[in-house]
């Protein structure tokens, strides 16, 4: 299996959306990382649902999907390669055998055959998109646990965001247009440079729009609500883009 999957290639639409965490696979060098079939499927080895969600999302607004296919338990292609929980020995109080001793060369060769080609083909548009003068807006989606070491969370979806709040705040403004839902506000994650990549180097670096979103995933386990959470959120991005444009095409990142 490759590392990165792109639907809908020639998507017309302003929005380019990304799946840091959609898939569960384990290369067969590995075998599971020492960890059980169950765990494999439980949310710490990948962001339940969100594949489906983002399939649907893109068809529906034309746009471009770009996904991960690998366990973050692997390598987190949403962690800097060097922050601690790039690679991590343990999750949600899981110990993950096989990231308990690793070697530089290891580690380097799980950066080098997942993270760097993910990252690489997401650049790899957003430079073609720049080059003709397209404007983009970035959407990174993710799921999560609703409950996380014995906490329950209220919320259904969460907007994230860092110091560019533009489009962010117009998304939570349409989500929350729906008296029904209990949106998060940069919770229950929020974004940063130093357990964050997608969002500070992709959407930040280069100026564009973009957003953050998590969706809890027992609301997206099953097709059902794949399609009714892709159809929500196609609603509150074209809520949001008419009330913040995108002003810029990509620029190239420097080096």
């Amino acid at each position: 299996m490759p590392p990165v999957t792109v639907h809908n290639a020639e998507g017309a639409s302003a929005f380019l959306i990304v799946a840091d965490h959609a898939g569960n696979a384990f290369p067969r060098s590995m075998g599971r990382l020492g960890i059980s079939e169950a765990d494999r499927a439980r949310h710490i080895a990948w962001d339940i649902g969100i594949a489906g969600v983002c399939r649907t999302l893109a068809e529906r607004l034309d746009a471009t999907l770009i996904q991960q296919n690998y366990s973050r338990l692997i390598i987190d292609c949403n962690r800097p390669p060097a922050a601690p929980s790039s690679i991590p020995p343990e999750s949600e109080a899981t110990l993950i055998p096989g990231n308990l001793v690793l070697s530089d060369e290891e580690r380097a060769a799980r950066e080098r055959e997942l993270f760097q080609p993910y990252h690489a083909r997401i650049a790899a548009e957003l430079d073609r998109r720049a080059k003709v003068g397209r404007p983009t807006v970035l959407v990174a989606m993710h799921s999560f646990t609703p409950v996380y070491l014995g906490v329950a969370r209220p919320w259904q979806v969460s907007v994230l965001y860092n110091r560019d709040t533009r489009f962010a705040s117009a998304t939570l403004a349409a989500l929350r247009q729906d008296s029904g839902l209990t949106v998060g506000d940069n919770e229950p994650y929020s974004v940063d440079d130093t357990t964050d990549y997608t969002i500070p180097v992709h959407g930040e670096q280069r100026g564009l729009l973009h957003t953050g979103i998590e969706i809890r995933q027992d609301l997206i386990t099953e097709p059902a609500g794949q399609a009714e959470w892709a159809a929500r959120m196609a609603g509150a991005f074209a809520m949001a883009l008419e009330t913040c444009p995108p002003d810029r095409s990509p620029v190239p990142l420097a080096g």
